[in-house]
């Protein structure tokens, strides 16, 4: 079946969409929020820390594009109230969640507190879990919408993250499957995006040591780390309705290192 040009364009754009996307305030989130608008969709952008959020907006907004900030600590029940709240009085429907947020500590298993257990837990894995359901509704009156986890290769295979971090991003794999297959007679398609080592303020740390670096570059097949819009774009391809045969899976965005056996 032959497609009109117009029928076409339509199947690459977000025009008339409606995206949220977590810890939009840098690395991943923010280019993933800046692929989203490129691409034509009004953008909620979300960050705990509202100044470095609303500078961000702010320079999308200056290229024309519509983006809006609301700050919020989506770890937190309170946090997570207040937003879906906001985002009910704006916009009644949601045809995009990209949840983003997350953090880690790096530490041996017996060394954590349960503080630390508790904190990256509610992060990376409370704030998805909680947020897809609170959004819920929003997003089956949108009758086509699309979910993207951003889990880690560090929730497929053993990686140098510390456990903890391991487990939520594990989770979000097998919670894309589940709501991929619970949610679909609402219209809803669930996909995850699975990053190697991306430039980002989260990696900075262990990737400023130059033989850690050359350790994680010499074990990607690609011969180098990725880039934060890389992992965008995969997220965004997954929002398009052009992937609309695609729900459940599992993207890694890694420059081979999930396949690069011995």
């Amino acid at each position: 079946m032959s497609l009109s040009t117009s029928d076409f364009a339509q199947r690459w754009q977000l025009t008339g969409r409606v995206a949220l996307v977590t810890g939009a305030s840098k690395g991943i989130g923010a280019a993933v929020a800046e692929e989203l608008l490129q691409l034509g969709a009004t953008v909620v952008a979300v960050a705990r820390t509202a100044g470095a959020l609303e500078q961000q907006v702010a320079a999308w907004q200056a290229q024309g594009l519509s983006a809006h900030a609301l700050a919020a600590d989506v770890s937190t029940l309170a946090g997570r109230a207040a937003l879906v709240a906001a985002v009910a009085e704006q916009w009644p429907q949601l045809h995009i969640l990209v949840n983003n947020v997350g953090t880690n500590i790096r530490k041996p298993t017996t060394a954590y507190s349960a503080e630390e257990y508790r904190h990256i837990m509610a992060t990376n894995l409370d704030s998805a879990f909680e947020l897809s359901r609170s959004l819920y509704p929003r997003l089956q009156a949108a009758q086509g919408a699309s979910i993207v986890n951003i889990s880690s290769v560090a929730g497929l295979t053993h990686l140098r993250t510390g456990a903890i971090y391991g487990m939520t991003k594990a989770a979000l794999v097998q919670l894309t499957r589940n709501l991929a297959v619970e949610w679909v007679a609402d219209g809803i398609r669930v996909n995850c995006v699975a990053p190697w080592y991306i430039r980002t303020p989260l990696a900075a740390g262990v990737l400023s040591n130059p033989e850690y670096l050359a350790q994680v570059v010499n074990r990607t097949p690609l011969g180098r780390t990725g880039e934060p819009e890389e992992v965008a774009a995969a997220v965004a391809f997954l929002c398009l309705p052009a992937a609309g045969y695609i729900t459940g899976q599992t993207l890694s965005v890694d420059g081979g290192f999930t396949v690069n056996g011995f």
